[in-house]
Parts: C-alpha cells; structure tokens; sequence
C-alpha cells in the first residue's frame, strides 16, 4: 500500500505489518446470511406453484419477480467487480499504477474518471472495485470520482446508449459530458474534506488501517481471503438492497410518475423518482427508458440517465458498506441537484 494511503488513514509505513489474518468470521457469516437470504426469495418463487400451495398474492408475486430480477442483473457484475478489485490489489505491480497516473489531482481525478472504459462493470460491481483502489493507494476523493464515472464512462454504456438514442436531442452528449462533471466536481469537493477516513464506514475504515491482508500461500492465498471478505460485505447489501427496490416498486403506481412527463421541471423530478425506485443497471438502462422518450422531454431522459446509475436503492445499500451514511446524504443531493440542473439545460436547448 502506498504512504499516501497510510497518511490519510492513520498508519504509518513505518509500521509493523499486521499479523496473518483469514476471512472474519463477520464476513463468512455476511456472505452465508447473503446466499441464504437470495436463494430463499429464488426458492419461495419456484417452489410455490411446484407444491400446490395456494397462490401467492399478485402484490407478493411481483415483489419477488422484481427483487429476484435486480439480484439476477447485478450478481454477475457484483463478482466480476471483486475479481477485478482482486486483480489491482493483488496482480498489478505497484510501479505500473503509479508511473500511469499523473500528479497534479485534477488530471488524476480526470484520469481516474476513465478507468471504466477499461474496465466495463457496471455500477454494482464498481464498489468492491472502489474500495480495492482505496487499499491500494489512491485517495477516498479519487475512488469516489470512479464510482460516479465508471457506471457511464464505460463502453458497454455509451453503444447502449447510441442504440437506443443515437445522437438525437443531445442526450448521449448529455450523459458522457454530465457524467464527466459530475464526478470530477464532486470529486473535486470531498478532496477538500480535512479528514478523509472519517468520510468511510467504520469498518472499511479499520480495514484500509490494518492494511492489506497477510496469510500463507502467498498471492492465490490472500486473493481467496478477499474475495470472501469482500463477498461476505457486499452480498447482505445486495441482498436488502434488491428486496427494498421491489418493495418501493410494488407500492409507487408508475401510472402517478408518468403523467408528470410533460412539465420540464416536475417531468426532471420523476424520472429522477423512477430511476431510484427501478435501480436498473447502467449498461441497460437505456433501452428501459427508451419506450418514455415519446412522452417525457429529453432533458427528463438525460437526468434519468445521470442519477440512476450513481443513486438508486440497490446502490446505496451497496456504498453503506463503504461510506457513512452522511456522506451518501450529500452525496445524493449533490448528484441530484447537478442532474436535475443538466436535465433543464438540455429541456431549455431542445
């Protein structure tokens, strides 16, 4: 781990190592009570009609439906997000990050902004990816620039969404240039905080502190114990997260979101409203929201494509594990606030 990370996070890198550690125990039990928790709601909805047992409520049917479907959407990427963390903390040499990124903070926040486009996970398997990053050296201000970027800075995102919208009413202009902007400024503001390791959960934080795991067997080793600790965090979140965008899903009437689609600013707030509730992957989001465009102005389209990929309630649940629950506050409102801001521009050009 770089000094850089050992300062803001109170060790010094004149310390000793910390001692050979395993998987936690709180992390095998996370990941256990995780597994357990999908497979159950994966159960419940094959098993009832396969018993003969009664019917369950359409209200309970659909809850299941969209839970299981926002888990089945972003597993995948959630692994594929670890793997990668794995990768860079473990697999890449230290020397090749260190000679790629610039100095100065405003390129490396810059720079940060398009390591999605070499690494295309969408915005569920970014948070592993993230903390990696923050265990290897780069500063919480920096990591924090990726989340925000990654989920549409990213290829899959952009041919997406040109398929669906080509270049027509500025809105994939729209998308990469306000993605863009809103991580570098947000980024950009949280580089100001005095002390960075009060931003991070308390238990990330004692992590990055301990530093990076020690164990026998070397590289393969300590890249299993990670891959369990990191599945054993994010996998309850993923898990609740799923669970409370199907409950929000089933009890908001879509119908009280739709017909606000024609006023630009009150058109802005509900897709911002639909974005958080559906929690649709970024690298699909595009063509979910295409059948809207003929209804909804585009600057309400563009928005809906800025804030859901950043803030939904499956990501939320996701980042708890990694900020405190007062930076996901103002980070919320700051993305909020700069989408919607977006949205009107591109309602008031086109």
């Amino acid at each position: 781990m770089s000094t850089r990370v050992y300062v803001e996070l109170g060790r010094r890198p004149d310390e000793p190592a910390p001692p050979p550690r395993g998987p936690s125990p709180a992390a095998i039990i996370g990941l256990v009570l995780g597994l357990l928790g999908i497979a159950s709601l994966f159960a419940i909805r094959a098993l009832t009609p396969e018993l003969g047992l009664p019917s369950l409520p359409n209200t309970a049917q659909d809850l299941l439906t969209l839970s299981i479907s926002v888990i089945i959407e972003s597993l995948p990427f959630v692994i594929l997000g670890v793997v990668l963390s794995i990768v860079v903390q473990h697999w890449i040499p230290d020397r090749w990050i260190s000679r790629a990124m610039p100095r100065n903070p405003w390129a490396r926040r810059a720079m940060v902004s398009f390591l999605g486009m070499f690494l295309p996970v969408c915005e569920c398997g970014n948070v592993p990816l993230a903390r990696g990053l923050v265990l290897r050296g780069f500063s919480v201000s920096e990591s924090m620039t990726f989340l925000l970027a990654a989920p549409i800075l990213n290829p899959v995102t952009i041919i997406t969404t040109h398929q669906a919208f080509g270049f027509d009413d500025g809105i994939l202009v729209a998308r990469l240039l306000g993605g863009f902007l809103i991580a570098n400024l947000i980024g950009w503001v949280f580089s100001k905080h005095p002390a960075p390791e009060s931003l991070l959960s308390s238990g990330f934080a004692a992590e990055c502190a301990a530093g990076e795991p020690h164990g026998r067997g070397g590289r393969w080793n300590r890249s299993v114990t990670l891959f369990v600790r990191e599945m054993g965090v994010i996998m309850p979140a993923l898990f609740i997260g799923s669970l409370i965008a199907g409950l929000v899903q089933v009890a908001v009437p879509r119908d009280v979101l739709v017909t606000l689609g024609s006023n630009p600013l009150w058109s802005i707030l509900a897709m911002m409203a639909l974005a958080f509730i559906i929690s649709v992957c970024s690298n699909v989001d595009a063509f979910f929201i295409l059948p809207f465009a003929s209804t909804f102005m585009p600057g309400s389209i563009a928005t809906f494509l800025l804030f859901g990929p950043i803030i939904d309630i499956k990501m939320l649940a996701l980042l708890r594990t990694t900020f405190t629950t007062a930076v996901l506050v103002r980070i919320t409102v700051l993305v909020a606030l700069l989408s919607a801001g977006i949205g009107l521009a591109v309602n008031y050009v086109f």
